[in-house]
């Protein structure tokens, strides 16, 4: 039976002549099979798969040196450009839309050796904390097919989290990567804003999306940020900065007593599940004991970060969906005789986009109009100054910021569909990173009594992902 618990061991295990790639690959296959109603994957690449992986081993058994992720098993949220390879979003106004180049993440993926075996479900255009907003259908939580596994990223986390794949990408633009791992209990990642390259990226809003990565263990994780982070001539918003050896730092990092802020907000919090406050609370007092300084500090402006949230990326949302009109590429509504090009348009987009987006781009239509944009746009990015500006004091005196990922576990399927600004609210310790910039991880610590996993996040300055990945590492060895 092909077993393996991170990529380093799947390697010695090939260089051993214990497995092949063929092998991963069919056992990925055949978990893709068997949870098929959990509606993880739109696509499977399942020939393709295969003599990739065929190929993979005839270079391995020729001598030649294996790459860094010579033949991991990846799947791609349907947000991510594959070339030569569908890509809605998971909405119908790009069914059957071919991309034309691959994402630079995807590129970097598959110059270093990995296989890309299908694409997964998500909330259409990114836009939902459910999965349940997709042309596709809903995603199903693999730990109790009666709950959501979250979003956006859900049909990736779930890949991750059945076994249908070794890593997978999803995409972060207010918690969907956190959020998703939160729920389904593994590790969800996302980077330092302009860590990844966003080119090959279907964009949301593009002041706040990242691609992130989810795994069981953080080593691969680290891993798999060491190969597709860095500058790209491609995307002007991506860092020049130099790319550290992640997956070697991981395990050079010696122990420190960091200091370790949480927002004292967080446990007056109407939201917050009981059990997860107490065992936040708990886990707080363990650091402590440990040595680490963990300190409750003010954040004022925790009210505020919601709001804010949806009101800048429904803006970025209404402009950057404007392109999506029937006429250049995708959906196109059939027309009466007498219809001219705004009735295009208008039947396009109607009948194109689904219910969440377009109640998105209406409200980033509204605070962007002549009217109110004064009241609502120039008001949020005066917030967003203003929480860069607190954030960044904040880390000048403390290494970490600690905080539950999400205030409860996972909703019930249709639970929340009713009432969108209950759900927008269960965002509330997420959107925090993106509007922000920093890096930051949900890692699986806790087991609730209802049975479904939850955990902690972890944030950390810009650009300090080693720091993070490293400590996150020791948090997860000391479980």
């Amino acid at each position: 039976m092909f077993t393996f618990s991170t990529i380093a061991q799947y390697h010695n295990d090939l260089l051993n002549g214990t497995t092949t790639c063929v092998d991963a690959v069919r056992y990925y296959l055949q978990n893709i099979g068997k949870h098929a109603s959990l509606n993880a994957f739109i696509e499977v690449f399942e020939e393709e798969a295969l003599q990739r992986a065929s190929s993979l081993d005839a270079e391995r058994k020729s001598g030649k040196t294996l790459s860094p992720l010579h033949g991991v098993v990846v799947a791609i949220k349907d947000v991510i450009c594959y070339e030569n390879h569908a890509i809605t979003a998971s909405s119908r106004i790009l069914n059957s839309f071919i991309s034309l180049f691959s994402a630079t993440a995807v590129q970097r993926l598959l110059d270093a050796g990995a296989i890309i075996i299908g694409r997964n479900n998500c909330d259409e255009f990114a836009m939902g904390s459910t999965n349940e907003n997709s042309a596709y259908g809903p995603v199903r939580n693999a730990a109790d097919v009666s709950k959501v596994p979250g979003g956006s990223s859900g049909g990736s986390a779930v890949a991750v989290q059945a076994n249908m794949c070794m890593v997978s990408l999803g995409s972060d633009t207010g918690g969907s990567v956190r959020q998703p791992a939160d729920w389904c209990g593994i590790v969800g990642f996302k980077p330092t804003y302009g860590r990844i390259s966003r080119h090959g990226l279907i964009a949301y809003a593009s002041s706040f999306d990242q691609i992130g990565i989810f795994s069981h263990n953080v080593s691969d994780t680290a891993l798999v940020l060491e190969i597709i982070a860095g500058a790209d001539n491609f995307d002007s918003t991506v860092s020049s900065t130099s790319v550290p050896a992640y997956s070697q730092l991981l395990h050079h990092t010696p122990y420190k007593p960091f200091k370790i802020a949480y927002f004292k907000e967080v446990f007056e919090h109407d939201g917050l599940d009981v059990e997860i406050k107490k065992a936040f609370q708990e886990y707080v007092g363990q650091l402590r004991q440990k040595g680490y300084i963990v300190e409750a500090v003010q954040f004022p402006l925790l009210q505020y970060i919601v709001p804010t949230y949806y009101v800048l990326t429904t803006a970025e949302a209404s402009s950057n969906l404007s392109r999506y009109d029937g006429v250049k590429y995708g959906f196109r509504a059939a027309l009466n005789e007498n219809d001219d090009l705004t009735a295009l348009y208008k039947k396009s987009r109607t009948q194109g986009f689904g219910k969440e987006v377009k109640r998105r781009i209406l409200l980033g239509s509204f605070v962007l109009s002549a009217g109110y944009y004064d009241a609502f746009f120039s008001k949020a990015q005066q917030v967003r100054r203003l929480l860069v500006e607190q954030n960044d004091a904040i880390f000048e005196q403390y290494q970490f910021i600690l905080s539950p990922t999400v205030p409860t576990t996972a909703f019930n399927l249709s639970e929340k569909r009713t009432n969108p600004v209950e759900m927008y609210l269960a965002d509330i310790y997420t959107v925090y990173a993106n509007l922000v910039g920093i890096p930051g991880i949900s890692l699986p610590l806790f087991k609730h009594s209802n049975g479904l996993p939850f955990g902690i996040q972890l944030m950390a300055p810009q650009f300090k992902e080693a720091d993070l990945l490293a400590f996150s590492q020791q948090l997860l060895n000391a479980k």
